[in-house]
């Protein structure tokens, strides 16, 4: 194989670490359109802008009414997917439930379950998970 026969791998990243307010949702939303739709991101990645969102948006709100601390949004894009992972300090797991009808919550990972290609739980040693979604970009 001759030295650079190779196509240069496309992939950009980002994170950010949000307050625990219930503000940062709506922030996180505005980071993640900002980051799919900038100049060094791949241009398939704007395509997955609303699903992206909707997956920030539910992640983040989690992290910040059932985890500790600060939680930080990653955000990453290359080879058909958008990635995205958000990081607390809390020990609680999420798990999908089946609400009742007259429950207002309880839907969200369930929702990003279906949006996404993969969705993982990863505990972090010490305590602490990070969840991630892996959206298709194509």
């Amino acid at each position: 194989m001759r030295a650079g026969s190779r196509r240069p791998r496309s992939i950009a990243r980002v994170e950010y670490t949000l307050p625990r307010r219930a503000a940062s949702a709506r922030l996180a939303r505005q980071l993640t359109t900002g980051f799919l739709t900038g100049r060094r991101t791949p241009p398939q990645a704007a395509d997955r802008v609303e699903e992206a969102q909707l997956v920030v948006s539910e992640l983040v709100t989690n992290a910040t009414l059932h985890g500790k601390g600060r939680c930080r949004l990653r955000l990453s894009s290359g080879e058909g997917t958008v990635t995205v992972e958000v990081r607390d300090d809390g020990l609680r797991l999420p798990r999908i439930r089946r609400p009742g009808a007259e429950h207002e919550s309880g839907r969200g990972i369930a929702m990003v379950g279906h949006l996404a290609r993969r969705l993982n739980v990863t505990a972090a040693p010490g305590g602490g998970k990070t969840v991630s979604a892996v959206l298709d970009a194509a």
